[in-house]
């Protein structure tokens, strides 16, 4: 794997004198390049490449920064920040991490719709149970004599109206007419 990284630091100047005395003006490939290449290869070892890959990445760059920032705080140099630009896996292990993220989202999307059904399924169930008790209430409100009353409306509304028709009176059970149109 290979990890872009970009470190922002400078000198002390309270301890710069005791920096060039004690390490030399090529502090920086003496003691910065090392300890950045130490402290890069601890944090990314207790991590996964799919970490690094994808949210964790601001924790491994916090657990280099804290490890530089003890470090060379020491030796007299300040670190402002540790940035982790550009992490290349190799093709295979970046084409697995990339696929487990595609199921993890699609399964995410298959949780979503199920529960999108169950909650249709459970609207449906009570629409049914309003159906149902509206259709047993009305139920209990109808009696022959009201049907028959209503028909005997119905028989006279059809009568006055201007269309032609046949009225057939017949003896059917409750006595109304049988109306046929044209």
């Amino acid at each position: 794997m290979n990890l872009d990284t970009s470190l922002i630091y400078h000198l002390n100047p309270e301890k710069a004198a005791d920096v060039y005395q004690k390490t030399g003006a090529n502090y920086e490939s003496v003691v910065v390049e090392p300890t950045l290449r130490a402290a890069i290869r601890e944090s990314t070892a207790s991590h996964t490449a799919n970490a690094l890959y994808t949210g964790e990445r601001e924790m491994v760059a916090k657990q280099i920064y804290d490890q530089l920032t003890s470090q060379l705080n020491q030796r007299g140099l300040l670190v402002e920040n540790v940035l982790l630009r550009d992490i290349q896996l190799p093709g295979t292990l970046k084409a697995s991490i990339e696929a487990k993220q595609q199921a993890e989202q699609e399964a995410l999307a298959m949780s979503f719709r199920l529960q999108k059904e169950k909650q249709e399924a459970e609207r449906k169930r009570i629409e049914a149970a309003g159906i149902r008790d509206f259709q047993q209430i009305v139920a209990q409100g109808i009696s022959s004599q009201l049907l028959e009353w209503k028909g005997i409306e119905a028989t006279e509304t059809l009568a006055k109206s201007p269309n032609s028709k046949v009225v057939v009176i017949g003896n059917t059970k409750n006595g109304l007419p049988l109306i046929l149109g044209q």
